[in-house]
């Protein structure tokens, strides 16, 4: 039997679909490997089906609403972390909404004494675009591992959108918690469109581990030699500041050993940092963190300031690619370069 034209194109349209459809994810069980953050318990019946643990990262924790004016696209003020991170997307059940989730977890933060430092409730409170946060994938939240955890706040699907963050001092670094909770009213997904998401993300304040090499002075002035310039990832800065930290000072006193004995040398001290963060905004912290260091060497190590410049060029000489944190880490660094 032969279709017509117009049930040829139908049979096609469906056998496609059938081929490219995503297999179901069973939403009974948590993500292979996923866990529950250490001491902070899951609403009841609550599945996790997206997890991320890194040792060490960055995030924006918000402290205002999302900023709706046009250009803008943020958080109208948030907190710059690095440490461990984790983050965790929990599908809570069918029962649910977003008022018992987010109060569930509020009450259970104050058990654990965490202090709250932003809540809100509602477009009005939250923002208008505030699911943005997540759908974006510049701001680096979103989960991509699959179609199901892609879809998650998008569009216009976000209903009753609800934040509660929160912080507490511990022994091993302050924790900042931020939960949001929202209801899905997609029809994208029938399996998960019609609960309540729940985006939980842990920062633990903490350095970074140091995993480079000190360079000693005969390796920077073998560096210099070669090459022309040396990169340098023993100079420690705070989040988002230009002041050196102490660990800082193995490295500034190598540097200053290898100047003080090659008198004829003058360099451009060199500020790099990553890409994350505007343009404007990184070349500035990026000089300012460059002249610190200029200015460390001239006045604790008596290096003559007429032989240092100092140049911030923000993240437009990366060596490593910026798509995750390892590559960033790399492409925060100060080089030394002959001039």
């Amino acid at each position: 039997m032969r279709l017509d034209p117009v049930r040829r194109l139908l049979a096609v349209c469906v056998l496609a679909t059938l081929a490219f459809a995503a297999p179901a994810r069973d939403l009974t069980q948590d993500l292979p490997g996923a866990r529950d953050l250490p001491g902070l318990p899951r609403f009841a019946d609550s599945v996790i089906f997206g997890y991320r643990l890194s040792e060490f990262d960055r995030s924006d924790i918000p402290t205002a609403k999302w900023d709706d004016r046009p250009g803008n696209a943020f958080w109208a003020q948030s907190i710059k972390l690095e440490g461990r991170r984790t983050r965790i997307l929990y599908l809570a059940p069918a029962n649910a909404s977003s008022l018992e989730v987010i109060g569930n977890y509020r009450q259970a933060l104050d058990k654990l004494d965490y202090q709250p430092l932003f809540q809100c409730s509602g477009f009005g409170e939250c923002g208008k675009d505030v699911a943005r946060f997540y759908t974006d994938e510049a701001h680096g939240k979103k989960f991509t591992d699959s179609h199901l955890l892609k879809s998650v706040y998008s569009g216009n699907s976000v209903q009753e959108p609800r934040i509660h963050v929160a912080r507490k001092s511990k022994p091993d670094g302050d924790s900042y918690l931020f939960v949001f909770a929202a209801f899905q009213d997609n029809y994208a997904d029938s399996e998960a469109g019609k609960r309540v998401a729940v985006f939980v993300e842990e920062v633990v304040v903490r350095p970074m581990r140091e995993r480079m090499v000190l360079l000693d002075a005969g390796e920077l002035a073998r560096g210099i030699d070669a090459e022309g310039r040396v990169a340098l990832y023993g100079i420690h800065f705070d989040v988002d500041q230009a002041s050196l930290r102490p660990e800082s000072r193995p490295q500034l006193e190598q540097m200053a050993r290898m100047l003080s004995e090659q008198p004829e040398l003058s360099v451009f001290i060199v500020g790099h940092t990553d890409n994350q963060g505007s343009l404007e905004y990184n070349m500035d912290l990026s000089q300012r963190r460059a002249a610190e260091v200029v200015r460390a060497l001239i006045s604790n190590y008596g290096i003559l300031g007429e032989r240092l410049t100092p140049m911030g060029v923000a993240g437009l000489a990366p060596v490593a690619s910026n798509a995750g944190e390892e590559g960033r880490a790399r492409n925060r660094r100060v080089e030394m370069v002959a001039r």
